[in-house]
C-alpha cells in the first residue's frame, strides 16, 4: 500500500466518522428537543357526598344579681336541652359539657351586683339526618325557655375523605389525559408518559342547589380535587 493510498483511507475514514458523529449528534438533539416537548394540563374529580358527623353546639346563658339564683336558672336550661335532645332519639351520652364560664361585676352606680353564667353543651352524633331534623325544631328549645347565644350552630362533617382519595386522583389524572391527547391530536403529536405531577388541595363544600353556601353547613356535600400534571409529547 502506498503512502498515497494510507492517506486516501485515512482521509476517508475521518470523513465518515465526521458525518456519523454529525448524525449521531443532530439524532441526540432531536431526541433531546422532543423530551422537552410537554403539555400541562389540570384534570379534575368531584364526588358528591354525604356528611357522617354531625356537631351541634349550643350556647346559652343567664343573669341576675345573685349567683345561686343564676346557678339554678342555668340548671333549668341544661335539664331543658337535655330533655329536648331526649325526645330527639339521642342518648344522654351524646351530650357533653363545653365549657362554662362565670362573670360577677359589681355595679357602684347602682349598688348591684351583676352575675352571668354561660355555658355550652354539644352534640356529637352519626346520626346526620336525626341531627339535622332536630336542629330544624330548635324553636322548640326557645319555646321552653333557653334563650341561644350567639356561636349555636351545627357543623357538618365529612371524616372519609382518606377512603375516597385513591379513586379520586386516578380519576383526576384521566381527567388530564383526555385534556392532553386532545392537545396532541389538535398539534399532530402524541402523548407520552408523566413528565411531572402535582396533586391538588381536596376541599369540601356543598352540593350545587343544597342549602348552605360553605361545605360544613350542610349534610350534602361535594368533595373536589385538581391536579396538575406535565404530560411528555411524543
Amino acid at each position: 500500500m502506498t503512502r498515497l493510498t494510507s492517506i486516501v483511507i485515512a482521509a476517508a475514514l475521518l470523513a465518515a466518522g465526521i458525518v456519523l458523529g454529525g448524525y449521531l449528534m443532530g439524532d441526540g438533539l432531536k431526541r433531546a428537543r422532543m423530551a422537552e416537548r410537554s403539555v400541562t394540563v389540570r384534570g379534575l374529580a368531584e364526588r358528591d357526598v354525604t356528611a357522617d358527623l354531625a356537631t351541634w353546639t349550643i350556647a346559652y346563658s343567664e343573669q341576675g344579681t345573685e349567683l345561686g339564683a343564676v346557678q339554678g336558672a342555668i340548671d333549668n336550661d341544661t335539664r331543658a336541652i337535655a330533655a329536648f335532645f331526649r325526645a330527639q332519639g339521642f342518648p344522654d351520652n351524646a351530650l357533653s359539657n363545653a365549657g362554662v364560664s362565670v362573670n360577677q361585676y359589681f355595679d357602684s352606680n347602682r349598688g348591684v351586683n351583676n352575675v352571668t353564667v354561660r355555658r355550652r353543651l354539644q352534640l356529637r352524633t352519626n346520626d346526620v339526618m336525626k341531627a339535622r331534623t332536630a336542629y330544624a325544631r330548635q324553636f322548640d328549645l326557645i319555646k321552653s325557655g333557653v334563650a341561644l347565644e350567639e356561636g349555636s350552630g351545627m357543623v357538618y362533617s365529612f371524616t372519609k375523605l382518606n377512603d375516597i382519595k385513591p379513586a379520586m386522583i386516578a380519576e383526576a389524572t384521566k381527567d388530564a389525559r383526555k385534556g392532553a391527547e386532545q392537545f396532541a391530536k389538535d398539534s399532530g403529536t402524541g402523548v407520552g408518559g408523566i413528565k411531572s405531577a402535582t396533586q391538588g388541595y381536596f376541599s369540601i363544600g356543598a352540593r350545587d342547589g343544597q342549602d348552605g353556601g360553605s361545605g360544613n353547613d350542610s349534610p350534602f356535600q361535594k368533595v373536589r380535587v385538581v391536579t396538575t400534571i406535565d404530560f411528555y409529547l411524543g
